[in-house]
């Protein structure tokens, strides 16, 4: 072979191996750029489907904002609903709403008469605070529950841990909050009340609007033990459903993996429980699991109206509900605006875990 030709093989041999380096590094990029362009697309959806909902709501907002004695007066209410961008078609309307929204604005409430964005901006933290610690206790529960469900599965365990959860599927969760703070609060005195904190109490200085991180940064160690206290019991009635549904769920899929021919072979080679366990099954178990777990949190972020009306806790479900009664519609579609997004921040990170947990999902 001469020098020439297996120069040009070198070459050809480089030239065919670079792609293969830089490709192994383009699946990831071009996975998350498809994910995020989705994602912005869905974002202009969700605007248009919470807009186009709230403007069917039944109820006039007019009648519902001013008093029987301003109605009669037509000028008032042309007045009203000039201010407020009523007397325009629904088309502009609409395009208005999305050009604030791009501009951070989400119009004015019709009830506090203050920015939709300022109002959320003070409950959001407080539902954020609530679903983190639901979400939190969730996990380490359902996760473990499910793990010894399946590692004893037809056993005594088992069949207890899966009656458990099913009863946490099947209870409403608005009557386990009602029974909680009757119970612990109001007979036996071993919660405590209503709020984020004692009534007694000043709020931390606002950092992140957690109280209890914003408590811990300040080191205002009562403030943090009260707020604690607060948290603990709406929190865990909020996340017995999903307990109930991880637990379920890490069962099945901890059961499929370990009937996998290389769990098998990890066995046969004498590798230890705790190796096979961590480093082999829950990693092919963590697909499903993240899936479940997603769509749990944003189900926990936008469903709890009812809990939050119980213990009084001042967050995006009390501000919903309030806004719904009132037809205050600007603040009703900064709340959809507020739950949807969270949807999808949390459908990415979850694609990015997907991506990060199993090289196939880059691939394809």
């Amino acid at each position: 072979m001469s020098p020439t030709s297996s120069s040009e093989d070198l070459k050809r041999g480089t030239a065919r191996r670079e792609p293969g380096r830089s490709g192994s590094r383009s699946p990831l990029i071009r996975f998350l750029a498809r994910r995020v362009l989705t994602a912005l697309l869905l974002a202009v959806g969700i605007t248009l489907v919470t807009f186009v909902l709230t403007n069917l709501v039944p109820g006039d907002p007019v009648s519902a904002n001013l008093g029987q004695r301003a109605l009669g007066d037509s000028a008032i209410v042309a007045q009203w609903r000039a201010e407020h961008g009523l007397d325009k078609p629904l088309p502009q309307q609409y395009l208005m709403h999305l050009q604030g929204v791009v501009q951070g604005d989400l119009g004015t409430s019709q009830q506090s008469h203050r920015p939709v964005m300022d109002d959320l901006a003070e409950s959001v933290p407080a539902t954020l605070e609530l679903a983190g610690a639901a979400i939190l206790i969730s996990l380490v529960a359902g996760v473990a529950f499910g793990v010894v469900a399946a590692l004893r599965r037809d056993r005594l365990t088992d069949h207890l841990l899966r009656v458990l959860s099913l009863i946490g599927i099947s209870v409403p969760t608005f009557w386990l909050a009602l029974m909680a703070f009757y119970v612990f609060f109001y007979r036996l005195q071993v919660t405590p009340g209503s709020g984020r904190i004692d009534p007694t109490m000043s709020p931390p200085p606002q950092v992140t609007g957690l109280y209890t991180i914003d408590s811990a940064l300040a080191g205002q160690w009562d403030v943090f033990a009260s707020a604690v206290g607060h948290l603990v019991t709406p929190a865990l009635v909020l996340a017995l459903y999903t307990i109930g549904l991880l637990t379920r769920f890490t069962r099945s899929a901890v059961l499929e993996v370990l009937g996998q021919d290389y769990v098998r072979a990890a066995r046969a080679k004498g590798l230890p429980g705790r190796v096979i366990l961590f480093r082999y099954v829950l990693r092919s178990a963590l697909v499903p699991i993240i899936t479940v777990a997603g769509l749990a949190f944003g189900s926990l972020l936008s469903g709890t109206v009812l809990v939050e009306a119980i213990f009084a806790w001042p967050g995006v479900g009390q501000y919903a509900y309030k806004s719904a009664t009132t037809l205050d519609l600007p603040a009703v579609m900064g709340v959809g605006l507020v739950v949807g997004g969270v949807y999808l921040v949390i459908n990415l990170i979850v694609d990015v875990l997907y991506g990060v947990i199993d090289p196939r999902v880059r691939l394809q």
